[in-house]
Order: C-alpha cells, then structure tokens, then sequence
C-alpha cells in the first residue's frame, strides 16, 4: 500500500494537464458543421458549370438551404466551421512485461537521483512494487516526463465509542524499515472495486488481527457512518516513490468497528500483501508491510 506524502499543490489540476477539461463538441457545434459541410459540396458541384449558371444555381441552393431560424448568409468564409479537436491527454500505460521492462521506461522519464533512491531510501518501495500495482490494475502511469502515477484509494476514518479517532502511527516494512504515517486506515483500490468493498477489505486486512468479535464476516463489525462519504482530488509527490508525481482519487468515509481494543496504542499483523499476485518471484522481491502501528488521537488532532 503506497503512501500518500505531503502535497505539493492545493490546486487539484494545474499539475496534471491530462486532467485539464477539454474542450468538446456541442450539439449546436455539429448542427452547423454538418450544414457547413453540405454548403461546401453544394457549392462545390455548382462550380464545375458555367459562371454564369453557377451563380445562378448557387443563388437557387442558397435559397433552398435557407432555414426560418437561421438569419445568417450562406458564406462559405463566414459560415463554415469546421470542429477543434480536443487535444489528446497523454497514453497511459497499462502493461509492461516485466519490472525489468518497467525500469528502462522509467529511467530516462524520473530523475536518476531520485529513482535510484527506491527500495533503497527507509520508507520507500522499489520497482516491483509499482510493477505489481500496475500489473492488478491499482496503478496507472500517464506516459509523459514525468510519468504521472493515478491511484484510487479509500481513506477510513475509524471512530471510537468515546469519539476518538484511530490513526496509523507508523509501518514496519520486510526491509527492515519503519515509514511513518500519521494518518487514517488508508488502502488502494482494486479494479472494478466499490468503495463501501474497499473499506471492508482495508479493515479486514489490516486490522482484522486484533477484533476481538466472534464473526466470519468482518463486515458484520464494520458500519460506515451515513453521510460521511467524501470524494476528493489531491496532487502529491510520493515519498514511496521519490520523483514520480501522483495523482490520488481519495474516497474517505468515517466508519465504527466493533472489537478493536481501547489502548491508546497497539499494533496489528499485515495479511500478505502480495498473496495471489500471481507472481512469487516479483513479489517477493517487493517490500511489503509486516505490521501496524495504531494509536487513539481525538478527532481535532487530525484532518477531517
């Protein structure tokens, strides 16, 4: 799961010129296109006779294309408009072969420094682990200098009976490393995935080690507060992958959870992060997170 850093922007799109609104066709735009375009071979054909029978059949369709609610003159200068093309936002990448593959694409578009850093740096992740994000389809990498990495994910605020708020303190990585967090349950989405199911899977993985509750479905413990879904936008750069921009889909919502325990801090066992990738041998050279910090903060200590 990747961590999303400090931003480096409120601004939710000046970054990312693929997210920029393009301009698009209008029904009224392609109304008078079409007509332009049957003006243009009417007076196309019309030309090829004579001048003088030319004007006078140019006359002749003029008046015959003349519509009550269309007070202008059929000048092919004036009236033809032909459609601006929207300009095409950058290709996105959706596979590559191998992490190998995926680490010659990077290279040339990421600052050497800063991708060389990954895997490397305390709190970072390496190649594998975008390679494996792109490859179940969490990840989208945009192809342009820098690539722009598009991930959905759910935020889950975790209220307790007494009001307070359960943050994660930090992560211990299987390298050894500790990444520090300081925010809600947060969890990457799957594809196709809803965020109500997100939720659920991000508290049974991650917390799932320590509710105490006697069930077989942890989403029988798991409420999600009526109106509190909240969707928003946010550009950051990514300490778990320093050099590649980000562009995050945060679906938060604030939800109860029976069975976790009331210290003011504890720490949860990660399921394998990995299992079922489909490729042992990339996932195990990805780092993963063995376990969780969590503490109880009240809820003025951090973001809504």
């Amino acid at each position: 799961m990747s961590q999303p850093p400090q931003p480096i922007s409120k601004s939710h799109h000046h970054h990312l010129p693929f997210l920029r609104h393009q301009p698009s066709a209008t029904l009224p735009e392609l109304f008078f296109t079409a007509l332009s375009v049957l003006f243009l071979f009417s007076h196309t054909s019309s030309s090829s006779s004579s001048s003088s029978s030319s004007s006078a059949a140019a006359a002749t369709k003029a008046r015959a294309l003349k519509i009550p609610f269309l007070s202008c003159h059929l000048n092919p200068r004036r009236f033809l408009g032909i459609l601006t093309m929207s300009r095409p936002g950058p290709k996105i990448r959706h596979r590559f072969a191998t992490p190998q593959s995926l680490s010659d694409w990077l290279k040339p578009r990421l600052p050497s420094d800063s991708f060389a850093s990954w895997g490397v740096k305390p709190g970072t992740k390496n190649v594998h682990n975008l390679w494996l994000e792109i490859s179940e389809g969490e990840t989208s990498l945009a192809d342009s200098v820098p690539p722009i990495r598009t991930v959905s994910v759910v935020s889950v605020r975790v209220v307790g009976a007494d009001g307070r708020v359960l943050v994660e303190s930090r992560q211990e990585l299987s390298d050894g490393s500790v990444r520090h967090r300081c925010r809600p349950l947060s969890e990457k989405m799957k594809p196709s995935e809803t965020p109500e199911v997100a939720v659920i899977r991000a508290v049974r993985e991650e917390l799932g080690s320590v509710i105490r509750a006697e069930v077989g479905n942890i989403g029988d413990v798991v409420r999600i507060v009526p109106g509190s879904y909240k969707m928003k936008v946010e550009e950051r750069n990514s300490l778990s992958y320093p050099g590649l921009p980000a562009c995050y889909m945060l679906h938060s919502f604030e939800v109860e959870v029976d069975g976790l325990p009331e210290e003011a801090e504890f720490c949860t066992e990660e399921e394998e992060e990995y299992e079922g990738s489909g490729d042992a041998g990339v996932a195990n050279g990805a780092v993963s997170v063995k376990r969780h910090y969590w503490k109880w903060v009240g809820a003025d200590s951090i973001e809504s």
